[in-house]
């Protein structure tokens, strides 16, 4: 696959999960990697393990609920690497599960919407501009395999997700004349960390709900949002790529 050496990334929510390890990817292949999260001590301790001598890598705080973090992030990359080539808009909540929406309570209907789709749009906006400066750009959305089904019990995280996809699609038609080419991964459930601490049975579960009988690894997904980055996917912009084990081909 291409490398990416001369490009300056941005990937949020970096610092655990699918995030890491495409931060991780992006800069074994040549990039500059700019985290950004919510954690301060992840967020730095992250960006140190990339490179402890802040050459390529910067750690910086940013809630993308709050567009005015969101902008100073963007305007921080500049400054310090000089442009902007690529993003991993990835940061989200998935708020909880389990509960109708009747049961939902605003404030986690709100939570999650801020963070899922208006960190997407908070992350477009400012991004998309800078991407122009430098002549092209790409972007990747995390969207998710639930945001083009319907799922019971996560009623916001699910139309957040359909609506990261809209953005997608329509941001990558508004632009894909001035060379920033925007597409959104689906991922279906993913081995992180995280997820290998829930109970057993749930477990097998998400594992059966795929047709392949496993979860995707982290490395699976980050590779297809690497080769969505890359000119190798020169032409493509404004599409939905699961994966996701065949989970949304049922």
């Amino acid at each position: 696959m291409q490398a990416f050496n001369g490009k300056v990334s941005i990937v949020t929510g970096g610092t655990e999960g699918i995030g890491e390890t495409v931060a991780e990817t992006l800069y074994a292949r040549g990039a500059s990697v700019v985290i950004a999260a919510r954690d301060p001590q992840k967020t730095r301790d992250k960006a140190d393990a990339l490179d402890s001598s802040g050459v390529r890598s910067l750690g910086f705080v940013c809630d993308v609920s709050d567009p005015a973090q969101v902008s100073r992030l963007v305007e921080e990359t500049v400054s310090r690497f000089g442009a902007l080539h690529m993003a991993v808009n990835n940061a989200g909540i998935v708020g909880p599960g389990g509960t109708t929406i009747p049961d939902s309570t605003i404030k986690d209907w709100n939570a999650v919407i801020a963070t899922c789709l208006s960190g997407t749009f908070h992350c477009l906006k400012y991004e998309i501009p800078e991407m122009l400066k430098s002549g092209a750009g790409a972007i990747v959305n995390l969207s998710s395999a639930n945001g083009v089904v319907g799922v019971a019990g996560i009623g916001p995280y699910t139309a957040a997700k359909h609506g990261v996809l809209g953005l997608t699609r329509s941001a990558a038609l508004e632009f894909a004349a001035q060379g920033i080419r925007i597409n959104a991964v689906g991922p279906g459930y993913v081995e992180t960390p995280k997820i290998r601490e829930a109970p057993d049975e749930v477990l097998a579960a998400m594992r059966t709900a795929h047709p392949m009988g496993r979860m995707a690894t982290r490395q699976e997904v980050a590779n297809l949002i690497a080769f969505l980055l890359s000119d190798e996917s020169s032409f493509s912009t404004g599409g939905f790529y699961p994966v996701d084990g065949g989970y949304t081909a049922q």
